[in-house]
């Protein structure tokens, strides 16, 4: 671990529960293209808080109850991709877990709902490409005052965390050169940027209410800072990351998250970074993932990726010694730098595919094949 300093910091034996939502891609089996049949397959699963719609029809969310454990995460997770791409399959079409579409769009993708309709009227320049698929970790904490100064002390360690999840490579049926593609398409819009520095939940607020008065979001829901206080949840949402590929992907990911709020929790004074620093960053992480040089923050410097990420371990260690996630995350990190990101493993697949409809079964494939812990 560097030696630059990084505040005090101090782990308080509170339970951060968690709770962790995906949105997945429906494609035609036969092409890749997107099956734009979403609200079909809610219809046929009596659609309730854990599996909902999103902006386009070829999108469907999930979402996990509050768990306290990991163990339940991934129980939780499992479950409901399974739910999922059963429905999916019966209704002729596939599930995957991709950060964008791989293949064609194609007809009228919007999901018909009012929110949805005016977004479009409000961002059509953005719209059209907004399919992106990501995996959002909550946190609980007590109070919004602590949520919004924990939000300071995240800036730093976003990158990682999108290097980690990055799983969007192929685009239009090719590769697009970045590893999250999704990225830079997300990051378009006008709210899309790192959380600020506030001092407390009337600071945090101001900023959301200065963004609806710039019209820069429709709500407090269309406000996309990488981690934001949630508008729904006394939770800190963290957004950075792209739908991981393997349901251990995402669990390491949400032991992450849950590590690093608890351990900005107990910091007293989280380190200044500066915003290009950050941007830059963020930037190598979705153009490369894992795979090559990434931005250290603190330093300025190039740094190798992985490293960035144990450096983001051992920050976080004692938070997750103290949580019983300490091993998991061990052995989740040595899979991940075993098998690659879902990046990597995407463009394995699309190499070796003979068809756009084969690599789309792969993908599909590759969604519900969860490795032995």
């Amino acid at each position: 671990m560097k030696t630059h300093e990084r505040g005090t910091m101090a782990v308080d034996g509170m339970n951060y529960t968690l709770g962790v939502e995906e949105e997945f891609v429906l494609l035609d089996p036969m092409d890749g293209s997107v099956a734009l049949r979403a609200p079909e397959l809610l219809e046929s699963l009596a659609p309730g808080p854990d599996v909902t719609s999103e902006l386009m029809r070829f999108q469907i969310e999930t979402a996990t109850g509050v768990c306290r454990g990991l163990d339940e995460v991934r129980s939780e997770l499992t479950r409901l991709r399974h739910l999922v791409a059963t429905a999916a399959e019966a209704d002729g079409c596939l599930m995957v877990a991709a950060g964008i579409p791989p293949g064609d769009l194609r007809g009228d993708t919007l999901t018909p709902e009012p929110r949805y309709r005016r977004m479009a009227q409000a961002f059509p320049e953005l719209i059209g490409e907004a399919g992106t698929c990501a995996c959002h970790v909550h946190v609980g904490l007590p109070s919004r005052d602590l949520g919004a100064r924990v939000l300071a002390g995240l800036r730093p360690w976003l990158a990682p965390l999108l290097a980690l999840s990055a799983n969007s490579p192929v685009q239009n049926g090719a590769d697009s050169g970045w590893s999250s593609r999704r990225f830079p398409i997300w990051d378009r819009w006008p709210t899309a940027k790192p959380p600020d520095e506030w001092s407390g939940a009337a600071a945090y607020d101001r900023s959301i209410g200065e963004a609806l008065r710039r019209g820069a979001a429709l709500d407090a829901a269309g406000v996309y800072f990488y981690a934001r206080l949630s508008p729904r949840h006394p939770t800190v949402e963290v957004r950075i990351a792209d739908v991981c590929l393997a349901v251990d992907d995402a669990v390491l990911l949400a032991a992450l998250v849950r590590g690093l709020v608890a351990t900005c929790a107990g910091t007293a004074s989280p380190p200044r970074v500066r915003g290009a620093r950050i941007d830059a960053a963020l930037t190598a992480a979705a153009r490369r993932g894992l795979d090559g040089p990434g931005i250290d923050v603190f330093t300025g410097r190039e740094t190798d990726q992985r490293e960035l990420l144990v450096e983001l371990v051992d920050f976080i260690r004692p938070a997750l010694t103290a949580a019983g996630d300490a091993d998991d995350v061990d052995r989740g990190l040595d899979s991940l730098f075993e098998h690659g990101t879902g990046a990597t493993r995407q463009r394995r697949l699309l190499a070796e595919a003979a068809s756009p409809g084969e690599f789309a079964a792969d993908l599909a494939h590759a969604t519900m094949n969860v490795p032995a812990r």
